[in-house]
């Protein structure tokens, strides 16, 4: 049997002529998902609730010679969903690629410590909005008949809750089994769903956890790489979700933790039975 040409791996990891939407591109992971997939060759469309934040970041996505499309919105409340794909969708013509970075940990605090107020808005934003911002954008997909991708940004705290930030650990659990529901649903429609799972990564969403000395040395000590994560390691990772690379892969969650998980195995496996 005559081997089949091969085809180039590299190509698959381009984005030329693909739209992508990234909520919370202002800053942090999404930022810097968002200039790699403009490095990639994508189109990208900002979100987050500050323009002139986003507006710097679009400079820097004009930079990398892609367009940019900056939309202030806060996508907690789903009645400015609409307005984001459609001015998406005026600009381009299309939208194949949706990152819901968007999240929020409201208060570091004991379960008894919660109330109602910050248990909503952190719902609101880290599950409820990516529901119905897929919700929304996986129909546009349909209408276009060309699949997509849909990338969610979950939390190694969605396996492994860490304490004090019990609203935020149930919300990114549940970001986990959306995108499984969300994959089963749309994979007749060729549009794939899947997640990242990160680790503490150098942002100022999770500021206070590495910025404790004791907490960051524990942190650090408890990684086989022996350090926290950067945000440009998971571009790295969305942009495989996002780009045919990932082509046969859908309802499935990525957990870039540095390999923390797999000691916790291995110091299982020591304990007395």
């Amino acid at each position: 049997m005559e081997e089949e040409k091969f085809e180039s791996l590299a190509k698959r990891f381009r984005l030329d002529g693909k739209v992508a939407i990234v909520t919370g591109g202002s800053r942090g992971i999404g930022r810097v998902i968002a200039l790699g997939l403009a490095e990639a060759g994508a189109d990208i469309v900002l979100t987050s609730r500050k323009l002139p934040d986003l507006e710097n970041v679009a400079r820097e996505v004009e930079a990398l010679g892609r367009k940019a499309l900056p939309i202030a919105a806060n996508i907690r409340h789903i009645e400015e969903h609409e307005a984001v794909v459609k001015a998406t969708v005026d600009k381009f013509g299309h939208v194949d690629i949706l990152v819901n970075n968007a999240g929020t940990n409201v208060m570091f605090s004991s379960l008894f410590a919660m109330d109602e107020k910050a248990w909503d808005v952190t719902m609101a934003l880290n599950l409820k909005a990516v529901f119905f911002l897929s919700q929304r954008v996986a129909a546009r997909m349909i209408e276009q008949g060309t699949g997509g991708s849909i990338v969610n940004i979950s939390s190694d705290s969605g396996f492994r809750p860490y304490p004090g930030m019990s609203a935020y650990s149930i919300s990114k659990c549940a970001v986990q089994h959306l995108t499984a529901v969300f994959a089963q649903e749309l994979g007749q429609y060729h549009i794939r769903c899947n997640c990242i799972a990160p680790s503490v990564t150098r942002t100022r969403l999770s500021q206070a956890l590495w910025t404790d000395d004791t907490n960051l040395k524990r942190k650090e000590m408890n990684t086989s790489l022996g350090r926290i994560a950067e945000p440009i390691e998971m571009a790295g990772a969305a942009l495989f979700l996002a780009s045919e690379a990932s082509s046969y892969m859908t309802g499935q969650t990525m957990m870039l933790d540095g390999g923390e998980y797999s000691m916790i195995l291995d110091a299982l496996k020591t304990l007395p039975k």
